[in-house]
């Protein structure tokens, strides 16, 4: 039998090369696909690569234990709230877990050296190996000729001469891989991580601030305009499509929304103890960024466990008031 590898696969370029790159060495290969509450790949396209690349696609959810890690990482975070370091370290954690499920002898990476500053340079590369319990069991195909030799290199599973030698940002070599394999339709740099978004950082900092959080809140943080309203936070959805999921979101979690009657506008969802303040707050919210008359009252409708518990007349926050209260 072939030696197997399984492939961390990401979606982009990098990874769909180094599964070319083993299938050309007739290595048998199936890929992980990580669903990361942070992530913004499309599971869907994923899918449908690994199909047309022919391997079998496995998904993995990043569960709490990687919410304990984005709350107080060991090696620290990135420019922004990326724990890229501790990230990987738990993610190949979880793929050798499966790699031993299903016969896998060694774990395949698409990782550029010198691609990422902070988790793709040599030194964090293998202390990230370390660390996971795998030095020398991570294979990662574009750049193996820059890297020490690996289990599957010196057991002679893989043809070392065979693989790559690419260093830094530049996707030249890359390129040339794609004439060479005939890729067509591949994708642009994969998802990225909502992590690295200063925005994104600054409201999960305030979402830490502030208590206990769970994959809920996470989903709430990817939509709307923030405001914290003391220990309460309102979410202001900014369109149609937004509207629709939180107001969703509001009746799975049993959470407290309001709308203004008779115009267009927000769905507004409150987290946390509100005081009736913070009610009115988000109220005036609501208004000013709905259809309603400006500077004039408009009457909300407060919903709670799914039926209309209240109606309240508000006026449009003014804009000074608004920035003091937006995260």
């Amino acid at each position: 039998m072939k030696a197997k590898a399984l492939v961390m696969f990401s979606g982009g370029l990098d990874s769909i090369l180094a599964i070319r790159l083993m299938k050309e060495q007739g290595i048998r290969v199936e890929a992980v696909h990580f669903l990361d509450p942070f992530g913004t790949a499309n599971y869907a396209h994923v899918k449908s690569l690994a199909k047309r690349l022919g391997v079998k696609l496995h998904a993995i959810n990043k569960d709490d234990e990687y919410l304990g890690i984005v709350r107080k990482p060991k090696h620290g975070y990135g420019r922004n709230m990326n724990p890229c370091i501790d990230c990987r370290i738990y993610t190949f954690r979880k793929a050798w877990e499966l790699a031993r499920s299903i016969g896998a002898d060694f774990l395949v990476t698409g990782e550029v050296l010198g691609e990422r500053p902070m988790s793709q340079n040599k030194k964090a590369m293998m202390l990230i190996e370390k660390e996971a319990g795998l030095g020398g069991k991570v294979l990662r195909p574009l750049s193996a000729r820059l890297m020490p030799q690996t289990e599957a290199e010196k057991d002679g599973l893989v043809d070392r001469d065979k693989l790559e030698a690419i260093r830094g940002r530049s996707r030249k070599r890359q390129m040339e891989l794609v004439k060479k394999f005939g890729i067509v339709n591949y994708p642009s740099p994969a998802g990225g991580c909502l992590l690295t978004d200063a925005q994104f950082s600054q409201r999960l900092r305030d979402l830490m601030g502030h208590g206990k959080f769970n994959m809920d809140d996470i989903e709430l943080l990817r939509l709307g305009r923030h405001f914290r309203l003391g220990k309460s936070k309102a979410i202001v959805g900014r369109n149609e499509h937004e509207n629709g999921r939180l107001l969703r979101l509001a009746r799975e979690q049993g959470s407290l929304w309001m709308e203004v009657k008779g115009y267009m506008g927000p769905v507004t969802v409150v987290k946390g103890r509100a005081r009736k303040g913070d009610i009115s707050t988000a109220a005036g919210l609501t208004v000013r960024y709905s259809d309603a008359p400006a500077r004039k009252e408009a009457t909300v409708e407060i919903y709670e466990s799914g039926r209309l518990s209240a109606t309240v007349k508000a006026r449009p926050l003014l804009q000074g008031e608004i920035s003091k209260l937006i995260i």
